[in-house]
């Protein structure tokens, strides 16, 4: 059995493991974990609150007893299910909350097997300090460009389109699941704000800080995640290319990229009602209508027109950032790769 201290991400992917194994909690688990790892608990949630409330109340001596019971029949069943077609070559990497009885007790009972297992140094907490270093705790090094336009302008289609071209992007919505507007919910829902974290760390760990990184221009929030400050602060100093499109070529863009939300009507109706408190009873009336008819580019024309795109104007007008605008008159995907295509190359 190895040990494997962390001194930067990048010694993850360095570590030659085969699998990542995280044997904390399915509860644990789900609200952060290390990009890629699998979860076979030694623990379930309510045995990890059992033997939690045993050590409290009782003795931390019955607690572990039953405890290496529990872990034991749990590891017993991942080696008869998910490791069962595991051969001698393969090579776990096992971690834990800090790397202590949980994933030791696991990592020695696959090293008494015969695999070479890896067992990270401090578990989980060494792996989460360095991504708050990451994402909070440093300038960051990497050199962006953000791509910023009113609502409608494909920012996020175009990032695809640059990532095609060879260029380096940074997708804040995919990271966060999130479209950022107050119609922006995706299938799936939101990752945690520490899973958030550690997508975006991992993202970052990936790329070369001397080239190119192309972003989308946010809020501080995407949905209900906040944008770490590290990101946000080499946000705010960034150069932004606005791209600028006719209103009906965004309303077109918008009634597809949103199809998923007209399949949804109650979803959308308690979205627009959200905007009562900004518009009169009137508008209101009228959106909810086009909603009803499945008037969807007069709708997106309409709420961009009278909403999004006056607060938007508001926004640029405290900003004193240069703006480069690239205007296009559709927002096809021909047009966009092209468009890609060309900023890829002007600023490789």
């Amino acid at each position: 059995m190895t040990p494997l201290r962390l001194n930067a991400l990048s010694d993850i992917a360095a570590c030659s493991a085969d699998t990542i194994i995280d044997v904390r909690s399915p509860a644990e688990f789900a609200l952060d974990h290390i990009p890629g790892a699998i979860n076979l608990p030694v623990l379930s949630n309510e045995e990890r609150a059992k033997v939690g409330t045993i050590y409290v109340q009782e003795s931390s001596f019955k607690a572990r007893k039953i405890g290496a019971a529990l872990v034991a029949q749990n590891a017993a069943a991942h080696l008869m299910g998910p490791l069962a077609d595991k051969t001698g070559a393969w090579q776990p990497l096992i971690y834990c909350w800090r790397g202590g009885q949980r994933s030791g007790s696991f990592a020695t009972i696959l090293d008494q097997v015969g695999w070479r297992v890896q067992l990270l140094e401090g578990g989980y907490r060494s792996y989460r300090r360095l991504v708050a270093g990451a994402v909070y705790d440093r300038v960051l090094p990497h050199r962006l460009t953000l791509i910023e336009g009113v609502t409608g302008t494909a920012k996020t289609r175009l990032l695809e389109h640059l990532a095609r071209a060879g260029a380096q992007v940074i997708d804040l919505e995919g990271l966060a699941n999130h479209r950022g507007s107050l119609f922006g919910r995706r299938a799936g829902g939101q990752p945690s704000q520490k899973m958030f974290e550690s997508r975006l760390a991992a993202e970052l760990d990936k790329l070369d800080p001397t080239r190119m990184t192309w972003v989308e221009a946010e809020s501080s929030k995407v949905g209900a995640r906040l944008v770490p400050s590290a990101v946000w602060h080499a946000m705010g100093s960034a150069p932004r290319i606005e791209i600028k499109a006719p209103l009906a070529a965004r309303a077109k863009f918008l009634a597809s990229a949103y199809r998923d939300l007209t399949e949804d009507s109650d979803f959308l109706h308690r979205q627009i009602d959200l905007l009562r408190p900004f518009h009169s009873a009137d508008a209101i009336s009228t959106w909810q209508g086009l909603a009803d008819e499945g008037a969807w580019e007069a709708l997106a024309g309409a709420l961009m027109s009278a909403h999004y795109d006056p607060r938007y104007a508001k926004s640029m007008g405290r900003s004193d950032k240069a703006v480069e605008a690239i205007a296009l008159d559709d927002l096809d995907n021909e047009t966009l790769s092209q468009a890609a295509k060309d900023l890829a190359q002007r600023f490789s």
